[in-house]
């Protein structure tokens, strides 16, 4: 008997998005390298910072000839890939320490703001396009397509303004930014919770409009297919009809609009950490373009598209666990 994680359809699916994979993070690495190689920011200033205004030519070239920066293109590459594939993913010139270091220290409050507002977004679309689609043509219905749409043209960080502007100057219900009070010595979880509910908030509302169109044009198709219509003949409640037969149906392609959808909400995390100062990746990601930190620049690029092109794997395999017969071509 074959293992129910290791039969056919699986199995395709992993290897074909292997397949396609594997020639993205070479293309993005092959990409970011040739970005990083064609500034004419001298590395060896940069690393030194203000003291290569003090530094001798010779204490400059020992630093270029340490980090091989006068080799030949592709024997730089050569050597910058493997370095990466041993998990040394260099030295953030900009932060004067380890890149590794940098993401391992801030990387887990991103995720943390992703993995709330994902949540918060598929709840909500959920209830909200459901409820919207039962409701179909009627004021609840017209109310959740005019935010959805008015959403839609906003960007994220009008939205930001906006919301600090009012929950937290003029109400002075939320902090305006950071993780934690300033006069705080340490962490605390309330404390946290607080300060994130603004971000949260923000991002989950910024990406939430293809969600609730989405959701509630499904589960209208569904409401016409027959299972449901002999569900409501047979006098089932209207909330057992929608959430247990209409919203089951729809559920099926809602889960590629979650991988699809993913890298948009990953750039949303961006702004959205720059506009309230929160100390994860996407902050240090505008910090790193600015001061053209291309090692840090680099290396939060490779993680974010491995980590988009893990979700859209698992998307796909749940998809295909969900319904074996559905082939889904890479």
């Amino acid at each position: 008997m074959e293992h129910p994680h290791l039969d056919p359809p699986m199995i395709g699916v992993i290897r074909r998005r292997l397949a396609f994979a594997l020639p993205v993070l070479l293309a993005t690495s092959i990409g970011m390298f040739l970005l990083g190689a064609a500034s004419p920011i001298d590395p060896a200033r940069q690393y030194a910072g203000a003291a290569a205004f003090t530094a001798t030519e010779e204490n400059l070239q020992q630093i270029r000839d340490n980090w091989g920066v006068d080799d030949p293109l592709p024997m730089r590459y050569l050597r910058w890939l493997g370095n990466l594939l041993q998990g040394d993913l260099g030295w953030s010139t900009s932060r004067h320490e380890a890149v590794a270091s940098v993401i391992a220290d801030r990387a887990g409050w991103t995720l943390l703001l992703i993995g709330i507002t994902l949540a918060v977004v598929l709840t909500g679309s959920l209830v909200v396009g459901a409820v919207a689609a039962h409701r179909r043509g009627g004021v609840l219905d017209r109310a959740v397509r005019a935010f959805a749409y008015a959403v839609e043209s906003m960007p994220v960080f009008w939205i930001a303004l906006a919301a600090i502007a009012v929950f937290a100057l003029a109400l002075g219900w939320f902090p305006p930014g950071g993780l934690t009070d300033v006069r705080a010595t340490g962490a605390d979880v309330t404390d946290i919770a607080h300060h994130l509910v603004l971000p949260v908030t923000v991002l989950a509302i910024s990406q939430s409009p293809w969600f609730i169109l989405f959701v509630r044009d499904a589960v209208a198709e569904s409401l016409r297919e027959d299972h449901v219509l002999a569900a409501r003949a047979r006098g089932l409640p209207a909330r057992t009809v929608l959430f247990g037969h209409a919203l089951r149906t729809a559920l099926l392609p809602f889960l590629t609009l979650i991988g699809t959808h993913l890298p948009e909400l990953v750039g949303g995390s961006v702004l959205v950490e720059t506009m309230f100062s929160l100390p994860g990746l996407g902050a240090v990601s505008v910090q790193a373009a600015l001061g053209s930190d291309f090692p840090l620049l680099a290396a939060i690029t490779l993680i974010t598209t491995a980590v988009v092109l893990t979700a859209n794997l698992l998307t796909d395999m749940a998809y295909t666990a969900a319904d074996p017969r559905v082939r889904i071509d890479g």
